[in-house]
């Protein structure tokens, strides 16, 4: 059975909380497998005394829906204690914000993702605690597609964003924990950190494998299905075709109001891709881009997990949209998540690499093979800070 690290550090509390001030990190998904919350837990438990709660992008207890500033600080209706937005006009706990905490306690799930903002509040959060005096206590929890594949660009430095700030390949494999480990080490941030581990979990699991319930992290990514095709469909946050936000399918469906399911079906199925399946489908989404209006599309199934390659059947299905579409398929324009300049597509690849081989007509196998070098440089760089077998 798997013990993340929040059931570890109800086990250890005594000796890693006592008698400090701690803030919790926290979101809806943020829970024992029991289904209670993080932040009642150590409220309740007696180890330290809980001072202050911080929410990532969509809130502390799951309040917002997607992108750009949707909430400021309040007070946990269920505990009485002040919350701090750290996806707002605020992305990194102030000093006034951790006056009363000696030590930061972050217990946030991750999806496997480079582009995913929790994992950039964590770092930032380890900057203030660095920056303050204070100690950062990162709960380990499940890469839920897996913590051995890689896949994708490695974070060109010139494109670091809230989606992006250190680099990482699209598809990283590796834990919350493990990637505190490097940001903390390799990228310089040298915080005073301490990771309690998981027991039980091994890198070849997807989260159907470890036993635990799946709360939904956003309320875009409701299910593990998500996250599986995640990597590959986030990249439509940068066009105007609809990554199915506004349907009970997001980014498993996709769509726009030029295509004709059938058509898109036959150029995907020229490609050849491993482990997937695309279904004809037609839409209407109910917010988002093109709501209310029809659109065509697909949806992906996939077939077998351990072949799927997310990111190179997103970038198939993006160049098939664009070659069916002609001037109706746009790349969309910035802002796009606190970034002002810079397209957004290519703020989600880490590179303006990928779009201008897109334009230039290459093949998908050529851009495909552009990238695989820096990716397995990445996986030796990696191979020091992981946790687990």
């Amino acid at each position: 059975m798997i013990k993340t690290g929040l059931e570890m550090l109800l086990t250890q509390g005594e000796r890693i909380l006592r008698n400090r001030r701690v803030g919790v990190i926290a979101n809806p998904s943020s829970v024992h497998r029991t289904l209670e919350h993080t932040v009642d837990l150590l409220f309740s438990s007696g180890f330290g005394r809980v001072t202050a709660l911080f929410g990532p992008q969509h809130g502390a207890r799951g309040e917002t829906q997607d992108n750009m500033i949707e909430w400021e600080d309040y007070r946990d209706s269920q505990t009485g204690l002040p919350v701090y937005s750290l996806y707002g006009t605020t992305r990194k706990p102030t000093g006034e914000m951790l006056k009363d905490v000696d030590v930061l306690v972050f217990d946030v799930p991750d999806v496997g993702s480079r582009y995913y903002t929790f994992i950039y509040t964590m770092a930032l959060a380890m900057e203030a605690c660095r920056e303050n005096g204070k100690a950062m206590i990162v709960l380990d929890r499940p890469n839920p597609i897996n913590g051995i594949d890689l896949e994708g660009p490695v974070l060109d430095p010139d494109f670091r964003s809230f989606v992006g700030l250190f680099p990482l390949p699209i598809r990283h494999a590796m834990t919350i924990g493990e990637l505190a480990l490097y940001f903390n080490r390799a990228c310089g941030i040298d915080c005073e950190l301490e990771v309690v581990q998981m027991e039980g979990w091994h890198r070849s699991m997807f989260f159907e494998d470890t036993g635990l319930r799946w709360v939904l992290p956003s309320p875009n990514m409701p299910t593990p299905d998500t996250a599986v095709v995640y990597p590959g469909m986030c990249l439509f946050e940068g066009t105007n075709v609809s990554e199915g936000r506004g349907t009970t399918r997001p980014f498993e469906l996709s769509g726009a109001p030029w295509i004709k399911p059938p058509d898109l079906v036959k150029m995907l199925d020229c490609q050849k891709l491993p482990g997937v399946y695309f279904r004809p489908a037609f839409y209407i989404p109910t917010f988002h881009k093109w709501a209310g209006q029809m659109v065509g599309g697909v949806q992906i199934h996939v077939t077998n997990r351990t072949v799927f390659k997310p990111f190179l059947t997103g970038l198939a299905l993006l160049m098939a949209y664009r070659q069916l579409g002609g001037d109706q398929f746009q790349w969309k324009q910035p802002p796009y998540e606190y970034e002002y300049e810079k397209l957004p597509f290519d703020i989600l690849c880490g590179t303006d690499r990928i779009r201008r081989q897109i334009e230039t007509g290459d093949s998908l196998s050529s851009i495909e093979s552009s990238w695989v070098e820096e990716t397995e440089s990445f996986r030796d760089v990696r191979q020091e800070f992981l946790l687990y077998e």
